[in-house]
Parts: C-alpha cells; sequence; structure tokens
C-alpha cells in the first residue's frame, strides 16, 4: 500500500491576544507541536506577538477579527455599523444577528479587512500568506464577497475553509455548540464557489472544530486525522499528496484585565482549556504519530 504523503498545517489561533497566549504559543512551536500561527491584529499584545514570531521564525498570518473587541481603523472606531451601543464589535453571535438583520455596512467590513492586512503588514514586514476569520466571521454571507475581494486584491492565496469531515459523528460536543458548528459548516459549502471564484485556496483537509478545549486528547486528534487521511484517499485515489490544516488554541490562562481584543480577556481565554491543548499538543506520542503515518508538519509558505 502506497502511503499518501501528508503535509499537516498546524496553526495557533489568536497569537496577540494576550502576553500568557503568546507564551503559550511560542512554547508549543519550539516544542514542534504547532507550524504555523494566526495573528489577532486588534489584540492587546499584537505587537509583541509580530516581535516573537520575527525572534524564533514562526510562519504567521493573519487571524481577521470583525466579531470581538475593536476595530484598528481610525474612521470606524467611533460610528459605524459594525459596532454595539458599547462601542466593541458585535460578538460572536451579535455579529451574525446584525449580520442577518441587514444592518452591517459592507464597504465598512471590506474597510477594517483593509485596515487589518495594512497593520499585519507594519507589525511584521510583510503580509500574510494566509488569512482566516476569528470565529469563522469569513464564511458568513455577504462578508465572505468582501473577504474574498481583499485577498485578491493583496494577493493572499490562502484561506481556511471550516468544513470538517465526521463533525456529525462528534456526539460529545453539546447541541447548543454543535448547531454553532452546523452553521459554520453550511456558510462554509456556500463559501467554496465564491473564494474559488477569486482564485483563493485552502488545505484539502481542515480539522479543529472536533477537538477543540477540552475536547482535544491525544486520541481525538489521532482519530480526526485518520478520519481525514481516509477521505484524503478516498477523494484522490491517484493522489500522492495531501494537506490538512489542524486550528489549535494553545495557551496559558488569561488573566485580566490583561488581555483580550480591547475588551478584557474573553472566559474561554481565562479557562484551563488553552492549557490543557498546550500540554496535549506537545505530548511525544502525538508526534510519533504523525512520524507513523508520514505527516509532516508545515505552514501555507511551504505549500
Amino acid at each position: 500500500l502506497r502511503m499518501l504523503q501528508v503535509k499537516l498545517i498546524v496553526t495557533g489561533d489568536d497569537f496577540g491576544y494576550c502576553p500568557r497566549r503568546n507564551q503559550g504559543i511560542v512554547d508549543c512551536f519550539l516544542a514542534g507541536a504547532i507550524s504555523n500561527v494566526s495573528l489577532l491584529v486588534n489584540g492587546s499584545a499584537a505587537a509583541d506577538a509580530a516581535k516573537l514570531a520575527r525572534r524564533y521564525n514562526i510562519p504567521i498570518g493573519l487571524h481577521a477579527n470583525l466579531s470581538e473587541g475593536s476595530p484598528v481603523c481610525e474612521v470606524l472606531k467611533t460610528n459605524s455599523s459594525l459596532l454595539n451601543q458599547d462601542g466593541f464589535f458585535h460578538g460572536k453571535m451579535g455579529f451574525r444577528t446584525a449580520l442577518s438583520k441587514g444592518l452591517l455596512n459592507m464597504s465598512e467590513v471590506k474597510q477594517e479587512l483593509k485596515a487589518q492586512v495594512e497593520l499585519f503588514h507594519e507589525l511584521t514586514g510583510h503580509l500574510p500568506p494566509h488569512m482566516d476569520g476569528h470565529q469563522h466571521v469569513h464564511v458568513l454571507p455577504e462578508v465572505r464577497h468582501v473577504f474574498a475581494e481583499v485577498l485578491e486584491e493583496y494577493g493572499i492565496k490562502y484561506t481556511r475553509v471550516p468544513i470538517e469531515p465526521g463533525l456529525h459523528n462528534c456526539d460529545w460536543i453539546p447541541p447548543s455548540l454543535m448547531d454553532f458548528y452546523l452553521g459554520v459548516e453550511e456558510d462554509s459549502f456556500n463559501t467554496v464557489d465564491v473564494f474559488t471564484k477569486h482564485g483563493i485556496r485552502w488545505p484539502d483537509i481542515y480539522i479543529g472544530l472536533s477537538t477543540m478545549g477540552r475536547n482535544m486528547s491525544v486520541s481525538s486528534i489521532r482519530s480526526a486525522i485518520d478520519s481525514a487521511v481516509l477521505q484524503l484517499t478516498a477523494k484522490a485515489p491517484q493522489s500522492s499528496a495531501g494537506t490538512i490544516e489542524l486550528m489549535v488554541h494553545p495557551g496559558y490562562p488569561s488573566v485580566p484585565p490583561v488581555g483580550g481584543c480591547g475588551e478584557g480577556p474573553d472566559d474561554f481565554s481565562q479557562s484551563w482549556e488553552r492549557l490543557h491543548e498546550l500540554q496535549t499538543l506537545i505530548k511525544p506520542e502525538l508526534q510519533s504519530h504523525y512520524k507513523s503515518r508520514n505527516i509532516q508538519l508545515c505552514s501555507f509558505k511551504d505549500l
């Protein structure tokens, strides 16, 4: 049996959120457990994160944020459809609600996305090789078109399309969260044509919803990867190579008031679940599993 050569991009999201998140992500990278990071440019420790990426040569892309904290575009900080009455972004669900009611101005969405790309460039000295959306806002209706236009304008080749094989069989995910995930999946299916039309690419398979936080374990990652490899083989039996992105959120728990994107750190960020991800990802039995499956860790610029 010819073994598939699999490239695995393990992306640590939310780099720049707080100093303890940055430290956890760096520790994970140095341990060889993640191979790529996604920067929140409106995070309170974004400048520090960019310095760390440069110091340790960590491949870095942009985690575009329209839902948590404050915009980076000066014009939009005071009076914009992207803000709630407290002057912050609408939140993970609030953004979706405002969008479905037709309350969001898409030219402001575009303005903010471009401002974030520009700030990323300013902080890192280069354009992001990949760009995805915090809380998966980039695959939402209307937003997906604007997002694709921005990527095409800047020549950013890669993104993330969060369609996870086997998600429906994950009976450990609570129903409310599963509803959210299935919404993300449906939005993602509807985004494929849009991104394709704009010449944007993404890895063959995405993993990360079923393995988040408390649900992460060596065995949950192993089985997600194994089902991804099976699917790769089934999708393209003639092919000898495939790519997978595993989205992860390692870090040491935030200690308020430090952290966040303008409003302080959220509950997930302060919880033990980030540390749990970090401790799971650096386990040597995970690394040896990759080796046994002919899986090579890499970043988007290696594709």
